[in-house]
């Protein structure tokens, strides 16, 4: 090769190694911030709610619940100001949720009717017992045919609905407790609030051992709040969740039926 080719080739490297460096850039996967649609977290909704309730303590009848469909379906039925309403899927903020879990002594008890036994965490019961050692928490106890537990265990979620102060009770059947627990976990694995972002609740059908249909939920972080707009919703809910009388309200969401 002559002195010419080489210098130009040399050249060449020379520019090359000059160039700034092609960035890698990874798609960002995480939930983008949504602008604020939350009316508890814009205005005075606490002073409001204490107001309206005169220190009188938040009871179940003043919380509109939303329960698993039966039969498999896959669509939510919502109170509404002019009666349910269907919804394929629920949104909003989980200001917080509670796992209580309770025992009545008949297979098939009236609605209403209060349980015998009774845990708000489903870890220590009313009485002081653990729950991990009594015989009713453990599978097959219910009737002796399927793999169910005769202590019913659910989780209650607490959803901060867009344009509402007061949230939305949903509850979160045994079958689903370990997808929101496991939801619940890759938000703490990010070092992220479950009170910072929007969940989306859907429903999918399912069928059991037994060949009965049901719903399984599903569990999604859709969005993310500012964080102006997380912090007011950790306050809103820690000072919410102070107004609600725990003694009171646990025992009436353990349901029967």
């Amino acid at each position: 090769m002559d002195n010419a080719k080489l210098k130009a080739r040399m050249s060449g490297k020379v520019q090359e190694l000059q160039q700034p460096p092609v960035s890698i850039v990874t798609p960002d996967t995480s939930p983008a911030p949504l602008e604020s649609t939350y009316l508890a977290l814009t205005n005075n909704a606490l002073d409001i709610i204490r107001a309206n309730l005169k220190s009188q303590p938040l009871s179940l009848d003043l919380f509109d619940i939303v329960k698993s469909p039966s039969g498999g379906s896959t669509v939510f039925s919502v109170p509404g100001l002019s009666g349910d309403e269907p919804a394929k899927e629920l949104m909003g903020i989980v200001l917080d949720y509670t796992t209580p879990r309770a025992y009545w002594d008949t297979p098939d008890p009236v609605e209403g009717t209060p349980p015998v036994c009774l845990s708000q965490n489903s870890i220590i019961s009313e009485d002081g017992k653990a729950c991990a050692h009594c015989p009713f928490n453990t599978f097959g106890s219910k009737d002796g045919e399927s793999n169910a537990k005769a202590c019913k265990e659910s989780v209650l979620l607490f959803l901060l609905r867009p344009n509402n102060i007061i949230p939305l009770l949903v509850r979160v059947p045994v079958t689903s407790k370990p997808r929101f627990l496991k939801y619940s976990t890759r938000l703490l694995s990010t070092l992220t609030p479950i009170s910072s972002v929007v969940t989306k609740i859907t429903l999918e059908k399912a069928t059991s051992k037994q060949g009965k249909p049901y719903a399984l939920f599903n569990f999604e972080a859709v969005g993310t709040l500012s964080p102006e707009e997380a912090a007011q919703a950790k306050v809103f809910g820690q000072q919410f969740m102070e107004i609600v009388n725990a003694t009171q309200l646990v025992p009436e969401l353990a349901e029967a039926g």
